[in-house]
């Protein structure tokens, strides 16, 4: 499946530099599985989800274990009609998408974050769901909240997103899911995503 995502780290930290240029190393085992991109603005990452939320993952805990409050925020997208029909690093297509039943969909995705990663690295965070060019894009948005709420991570709907908070590895499992679950198959799909650990104003 082609997706990718920009994504920018934002440390509340004097150390910003240090901490940001360590989290990168994190990204150092998914090189050869992603393609990866680092400007002054943010990393683009492009590959099949299972890799790139990973790699979202393992970026976000790496700067989130220094203890300084750590926010990443991510523009995540497959099907986007911009970039390129296919590419090789994104491997075979498995999508699930639209063309399945919805109920079997949420049962899975339900099924796929009660066996992610436990990093130990608690996190809040909100998104937002995008499906384009569907008339079905309700359908799917309230199948992806019926998963939300069945998946441990949900929090609270909030206007605009839906907050989610849990261990990372199960957060960012929950977005993938969100995204490569919901939608049609050959659709474009968006997540707006913001991740927080340590805050000092945690609600």
């Amino acid at each position: 499946m082609y997706s990718g995502a920009q994504v920018s780290l934002y440390p509340m930290s004097g150390d910003f530099v240090g901490i940001i240029l360590g989290a990168l190393k994190a990204l150092d085992p998914y090189r050869d599985r992603l393609r990866i991109e680092t400007d002054d603005l943010s990393t683009l990452m492009i590959g099949p989800p299972e890799v790139l939320f990973s790699a979202m993952r393992d970026l976000f805990v790496a700067a989130a274990k220094t203890g300084a409050h750590c926010v990443l925020s991510a523009a995540v997208s497959r099907g986007c009609p911009g970039g390129p029909e296919s590419d090789p690093i994104c491997g075979v297509d498995k999508r699930a998408g639209a063309n399945t039943p919805l109920a079997g969909r949420i049962e899975e995705a339900v099924a796929a974050v009660r066996t992610a990663k436990v990093t130990e690295q608690l996190a809040a965070a909100q998104f937002a769901l995008y499906v384009m060019g569907s008339d079905q894009h309700m359908d799917e948005i309230m199948g992806c909240i019926d998963f939300l709420k069945q998946s441990g991570t949900f929090d609270r709907a909030k206007n605009f997103v839906t907050k989610l908070r849990g261990d990372s590895g199960a957060v960012f499992a929950t977005l993938q899911e969100a995204l490569f679950r919901f939608g049609p198959v050959d659709g474009h799909v968006t997540l707006d995503i913001t991740v927080s650990a340590n805050s000092p104003s945690k609600v």
